[in-house]
């Protein structure tokens, strides 16, 4: 659900893109979004956070929920078809 000015920005986009005749899917919407609220660089800034991520105080549960409201912002690891990886960034990350 959208709040107000985002809602009626989405009104104006969605006609927008409908007038092309294009059907617009969860990720077009997500990529339209993105862009005009949630810039290039805050996506970066979060990617490296996400690199830089390692449990060093935080209860594992902490370090898992971190882990996982940030490691969207890092397309390769969250395609379709790489969970090793995003396993081994998760294991790489504790402590020993």
């Amino acid at each position: 659900m959208l709040a107000k000015e985002e809602e009626y920005w989405w009104m104006n986009s969605s006609r927008h893109l409908g007038a092309s005749g294009v059907r617009v899917s969860w990720e077009m919407f997500k990529e339209v979004f993105f862009k005009k609220y949630f810039p290039a660089d805050v996506r970066s800034k979060k990617e490296i956070e996400f690199l830089e991520l390692k449990r060093g105080s935080m209860y594992v549960v902490e370090y898992a929920a971190k882990f996982e409201e940030l490691y969207r912002f890092c397309p390769y690891i969250n395609a379709k078809g790489v969970k090793a990886s995003k396993y081994i960034k998760f294991e790489s990350g504790l402590r020993p």
